[in-house]
């Protein structure tokens, strides 16, 4: 698809009643996207949005009845939007409630953050990832200017989250692992591996946070910490290798989290204070 049609959907979406804005996000934002990746299209919104005219766009761009949700429709934090194919491409509409991310940015600065449950995240939702989206995505339609004012606003990474996804890691991780061990002692594998896969996602979150770098998602993102501006290397590699070792057993189990437990106080020791 080519930006001028990319623009002109944007601009279409931006005369739809609610809606503020649209920001290109995902892969094709950072320029780390696949000749097939998605199209993912941030629509910032306040109430009432038009989903009537929303669908109606939609099926006027796909050719064919295409759903799209009322806000909360796919949970409380993946807003809801559509999935669309327009002319061949994959095109995701994705809603974000503005006054919400306005809100998140505040607590950001404040340090806090909060983790959800949602479809698609096995990690969990972070809520300073609404923040990134728009620190990062490229601003296709703005008519009020709203969506710029507050994205020169998110270009600085907040140090008091940045102390608080690093704190967290550096608390969790141990505990996690150590509690790990009782299920390592029956065998169980499944414990282990989902105790595993929360502390190396406390680990990348704090890898992030200190290079002060946005992170949207589990997707990639441990490939992501070899690249980031640390002294960490190797994250990826020996972050899977432990998975890879798991095995069924009491002691396979048990060794992997020597290992892990090893890995964790390298990288935990790493951080800035």
């Amino acid at each position: 698809m080519d930006e001028d049609r990319l623009v002109e959907i944007a601009g279409r979406l931006a005369q739809v009643g609610g809606i503020l804005g649209v920001c290109l996000g995902g892969s094709r934002a950072r320029g780390t996207h696949r000749p097939d990746s998605d199209f993912d299209l941030g629509l910032y919104y306040r109430q009432p949005l038009d989903t009537a005219a929303l669908r109606g766009l939609a099926a006027e761009l796909t050719g064919e009845v295409t759903e799209v949700t009322e806000p909360g429709g796919w949970g409380p934090w993946v807003d809801g939007g559509g999935w669309l194919t327009v002319a061949g491409h994959r095109v995701d509409w994705i809603y974000r409630d503005l006054d919400r991310v306005r809100r998140i940015w505040r607590e950001c600065q404040a340090g806090k953050f909060e983790v959800g449950v949602q479809a698609g995240h096995p990690l969990g939702v972070y809520s300073h990832s609404y923040v990134g989206e728009l620190a990062v995505g490229r601003i296709l339609a703005d008519p009020g200017d709203e969506l710029r004012e507050l994205q020169a606003e998110l270009r600085h990474y907040p140090e008091p989250l940045r102390e608080a996804l690093v704190g967290n890691a550096r608390w969790e991780v141990p505990f996690t692992l150590s509690v790990a061990r009782k299920g390592a002692s029956r065998g169980d594998a499944f414990y282990v591996a989902g105790c595993l896969f929360r502390a190396v996602g406390l680990l990348l979150q704090a890898q992030y946070a200190d290079a002060r770098v946005w992170v949207f998602n589990e997707k990639g993102a441990v490939q992501g910490v070899d690249e980031l501006p640390t002294e960490q290397k190797n994250f990826a590699v020996r972050a899977q290798a432990l998975f890879a070792a798991l095995g069924t057993t009491s002691d396979s189990l048990a060794a992997v989290l020597d290992d892990a437990e090893e890995w964790a106080a390298e990288v935990v020791g790493g951080f800035a204070n």
